[in-house]
């Protein structure tokens, strides 16, 4: 399943994707607002990578290696809709990384309204959630710019402050896309 936007190609992520999968969530850069930090090693990449293949396999959906459309080649970020668990509540969640090359070019964007375009056609989702530190004020702006809206706090990793919880239903999704 590979899906085009104007300017990503987005492909379901598979076992090659390992070294760009340590690349992009090893760097400290791209962690700043992750209260667990960077992948530890490869070995800890291996064990999300095969999770993520594992969510594909059984749920038809998951995670998509992100490359620009001029270079399909380089993987600048991984992002999808997976159904995550967050404090015993279950969603259909948006979630996203780029490198830092691909950073404040409205690539998060381009990406989000496009996954969340996807997840109410194509997946017929009645609704999308994202989880968001609450110091991260480029990816709320991102969500808001895909039409999620903050909902609460949600208490999702132990021994930090709590995250936000957005989220867009699919009626919501319909009135704002006429």
């Amino acid at each position: 399943m590979q899906l085009q936007s104007s300017r990503l190609n987005l492909r379901p992520v598979t076992a090659s994707d390992l070294d760009d999968l340590f690349r992009i969530y090893g760097d400290p850069a791209t962690n700043t607002f992750n209260p667990t930090g960077p992948y530890p090693d490869i070995r800890h990449a291996q064990t999300i990578l095969a999770r993520w293949i594992s969510h594909w396999e059984t749920h038809r959906f998951g995670n998509w290696a992100i490359s620009l459309q001029d270079s399909p080649e380089r993987i600048i970020g991984f992002g999808g809709l997976s159904i995550s668990s967050y404090a015993d509540i279950l969603i259909y969640n948006l979630g996203y990384r780029f490198a830092t090359e691909a950073w404040g070019k409205g690539l998060a964007t381009e990406f989000s309204k496009n996954s969340v375009r996807y997840g109410f056609v194509e997946l017929k989702l009645t609704e999308i959630s994202a989880v968001v530190r609450r110091n991260h004020l480029a990816s709320q702006k991102v969500l808001r710019k895909a039409g999620l809206q903050y909902l609460r706090e949600i208490h999702d990793v132990k021994d930090a402050p709590p995250s936000l919880l957005f989220s867009l239903t699919h009626s919501e999704w319909l009135r704002k896309s006429i």
